[in-house]
């Protein structure tokens, strides 16, 4: 009878270490796969991207992230962001956005009028929009309209950390949307 309740015991035991290595293997493949759920989205745009006048973490892409992460949101936001930049340069910039990227945030700024190349811009923005929806990235366009009635600067043309604040809070449904979409 000792020796029945012996095996029986040794068979209780390989089968709870056996359910125990498949118990850790599932937990290794979920938080795996919730790792490989980071999310990076890339701000790709002139001074307001780059956040001219204010500290790096400041500025809407910096603020971005921190508010989708605090949505349990695992994402990197790139800020490539560049003070005086154009829409060609912007065009000439987007084949280096990374690969992996899910969404591309593009704020065409002010610069083309500035620079006399105002009338490049509607085909700047179509052609960085369709290279990058060719490789499968999203795009969110940052427009002009949305800089109006948040803080700005004494220059009035950059905001202030504050308008940075309200800037990504009011792009944030959007890239959740094309986040989950």
């Amino acid at each position: 009878m000792k020796a029945h309740a012996n095996f029986g015991l040794a068979l209780l035991t390989r089968r709870i270490v056996a359910l125990s290595i498949v118990f850790v293997a599932v937990a290794a493949v979920a938080v795996g796969s919730a790792c490989a759920a980071s999310v990076t989205i890339v701000a790709l745009g002139a001074s307001n991207t780059y956040g001219k006048g204010v500290a790096h973490g400041q500025a809407y892409p910096a603020q971005l992230e921190a508010m989708l992460r605090a949505k349990g949101i695992d994402a990197h936001v790139v800020n490539a962001g560049i003070n005086g930049d154009t829409t060609g340069g912007m065009l000439s910039r987007a084949g280096s956005v990374p690969a992996g990227t899910r969404v591309v945030i593009l704020q065409p700024g002010g610069n083309d009028a500035r620079k006399g190349q105002g009338g490049d811009e509607a085909g700047n923005v179509s052609a960085i929009s369709s290279r990058l929806a060719a490789r499968g990235i999203k795009v969110v366009v940052l427009q002009n309209s949305m800089l109006q009635g948040l803080p700005h600067q004494p220059d009035g043309q950059h905001l202030t950390p504050e308008g940075y604040r309200m800037l990504a809070a009011s792009l944030l449904p959007e890239v959740e949307s094309a986040i989950r979409h």
